[in-house]
């Protein structure tokens, strides 16, 4: 069973597949079946038109995670499926935090304003009961803000999944779409 995230290796898996009605399910149930448990997942078009990508974080061994990718493609409207770690791709989440106004304006030495600043998040809105601030970047720069903006007291926080490119210079689609589509 794959459930020690302490022993494990963070990996994203991209499947690119057509837009199909189910496939989700029957890829999830993949998971479900090696005992793999998602940690994000993000599904938007992708570079190539028509085709979708699902972005999967998981944590897996390598044997593990190559067997359930090599399962994915088999599924008939999966174009390709590769599998990552986080030197070869370039991932962001975004998440949103919602404070009382009043938290906002009743400091003096403007702390959650510096936050603000200090994260390289912004302010999306502002009325009289609450601020909504916005943050992209990675998981772990998600959470310090979380953790930092909690002594001020968080009404609402919501992230992302993960949504990720390669390093490489082109998507490794590129060659499948141009026999398959």
């Amino acid at each position: 069973m794959n459930t020690n995230t302490n022993t494990q290796t963070l990996y994203t898996v991209n499947v690119y597949s057509e837009n199909h009605v189910g496939l989700l399910t029957q890829i999830s149930n993949i998971f479900t079946r090696r005992f793999i448990n998602i940690e994000s997942l993000t599904v938007s078009a992708s570079a190539t038109k028509g085709v979708h990508k699902f972005t999967i974080t998981c944590y897996s061994d390598e044997k593990s995670i190559e067997k359930l990718v090599r399962q994915i493609e088999k599924k008939i409207d999966v174009l390709s499926a590769y599998h990552y770690v986080e030197d070869e791709i370039i991932s962001r989440e975004i998440a949103l935090f919602k404070v009382t106004t009043k938290t906002l304006l009743a400091n003096n030495n403007n702390t959650v304003e510096s936050l603000v600043n200090k994260y390289n998040a912004r302010i999306i809105e502002v009325n009289a009961l609450y601020t909504v601030i916005e943050k992209t970047g990675g998981k772990a720069e998600i959470q310090q803000l979380f953790t930092d903006l909690e002594a001020f007291g968080i009404l609402q926080f919501v992230r992302s999944g993960s949504v990720s490119i390669t390093r490489s210079k082109y998507e490794q689609l590129a060659d499948v779409t141009m026999c398959c589509l």
